[in-house]
């Protein structure tokens, strides 16, 4: 399982023209000793890119493969998951292809942020990055619930 602890925090990186997102050092060398260079890019919106590993991405398959094929948010996933995903590469310069219809969508241009999640990496358009959390402050609710749990 991906550990993303010692990588946390927002670090920028730049889309180039081909929409290859180039993985920032602090994330390349631990994804490549760690799980080589194969990784599913995907979204759950369109507003954001997520990036796994794919072995990572492979065990979530396999989690959800238990449920019903009928079950309505397996369903709703994967037709995002897989809408918008494509399995790719990193290349040698660490760079990663975002997929075209997920990188319009997701305004995958110039600078991008990439933060490290636990078991995967989100990249987000700057500006739309800095809406998101306009538009999701936290509140007395949130506070009071991380309180609860001795944050």
């Amino acid at each position: 399982q991906m550990c993303m602890r010692d990588r946390r925090g927002n670090y920028p990186a730049t889309v180039d023209g081909k929409g290859r997102v180039k993985i920032p050092t602090t994330f390349k060398s631990h994804l490549e000793v760690t799980f080589g260079h194969d990784f599913y890019v995907t979204s759950l919106d369109g507003k954001s890119v997520r990036v796994y590993p794919f072995s990572v991405w492979r065990e979530i398959e396999e989690k959800l493969a238990t449920l019903p094929s009928m079950n309505k948010s397996k369903r709703k996933l994967l037709d995002r998951v897989n809408y918008w995903g494509q399995a790719v590469q990193m290349d040698a310069q660490g760079r990663i292809l975002v997929p075209s219809l997920l990188r319009d969508s997701a305004g995958m241009q110039g600078e991008v942020a990439v933060i490290g999640y636990l078991n995967y990496l989100d990249v987000w358009n700057m500006d739309r990055f800095g809406s998101h959390l306009d538009d999701n402050p936290l509140t007395d609710d949130d506070m009071q619930a991380l309180s609860d749990l001795g944050i």
